[in-house]
């Protein structure tokens, strides 16, 4: 679900687009220049109310730049009380549970002087173009919610393979790594309750969703120990360990999906986002 700020913006730009279309240079010109002037206007309105307010009380600030909306009106005119790096710091937590056996962990780098964001991908995809393209689409999401301001993001791996694991840019006409990726909407009335697993069918493929407190967790639903299904009977969620119901094999959801009788083997993890009426899921069709 795009945020509102992101619709508009779209909105506005088709309609200087037609506004040029249909009268010519000069009255595409002047509608920018309108538009320009209009969100100067509101931007030292809102630069007022928040000098105002936060002389006030500087904690209602940074209330108030939790509401995604109110956010990306404090971004646009260099007034969020966040700095863009704590807030790529904090975008990279809420996705580092997920990438789990697809990679050791996302390190940032900083952003250089042509606004893009630099990160390290350490560990290992083993090879795999489909893990891949779900790490991407991870980060990729999380990063641009968190700080529009970028204008790229670049990950590079340290890997089996010496050459850049991806890289992520933001604007119009970029293709997608791999045909058909993309994020899937799960509703929050077909998810299960805290403490509970469900099975889902997303695109032809099983999945199990469950959730451990205010957290949710995807995986593939296959036992990686016996090949059995997840959600099958016997199987059974307590705490953040999942219990295979053929082989009793347990599995911490919280740490990947790793298995907890050593043997190093991890469930399947499928990168999510809560986008509040339910989450998202990314997938990617599977490469040869």
């Amino acid at each position: 679900m795009g945020s509102q700020s992101d619709d508009i913006g779209e909105r506005v730009e088709s309609l200087l687009a037609d506004v040029a279309r249909q009268g010519g240079s000069r009255a595409g010109s002047a509608a920018e220049d309108l538009v320009r002037l209009l969100v100067d206007y509101y931007g030292a309105g809102l630069t007022r109310v928040i000098e105002l307010v936060d002389a006030a009380d500087s904690g209602i600030v940074l209330q108030l730049a939790e509401d995604p909306l109110v956010a990306s009106q404090l971004i646009l005119h260099g007034l969020h009380p966040v700095d863009v790096d704590t807030r790529i710091e904090r975008a990279l937590d809420t996705v580092r549970p997920y990438l789990g056996s697809h990679a050791g962990g996302v390190a940032y780098l900083g952003i250089d002087d042509a606004g893009v964001a630099h990160l390290r991908l350490d560990g290992s995809c083993n090879g795999c173009p489909s893990s891949t393209v779900t790490v991407r689409m991870t980060i990729e999401e999380a990063l641009l919610r968190a700080a529009p301001e970028l204008t790229a993001i670049e990950v590079e791996g340290q890997a089996a393979r010496p050459e850049r694991l991806l890289q992520i840019g933001r604007g119009p006409g970029l293709e997608p790594a791999v045909a058909g990726s993309g994020w899937r909407h799960v509703d929050a009335e077909d998810l299960p309750a805290a403490g509970r697993i469900t099975a889902l069918t997303v695109d032809g493929r099983p999945l199990l969703v469950c959730r451990v407190e205010q957290s949710w967790y995807a995986y593939a639903d296959c036992c990686p120990s016996c090949a059995a299904t997840l959600t099958g009977q016997g199987s059974r969620l307590a705490g953040s360990l999942l219990a295979c119901g053929r082989c009793g094999v347990r599995y911490d959801v919280r740490l990947a999906g790793q298995a907890t009788d050593g043997t190093g083997r991890y469930l399947d993890p499928v990168p999510l986002l809560d986008d509040g009426a339910g989450i998202r899921l990314a997938l990617a069709e599977a490469v040869a």
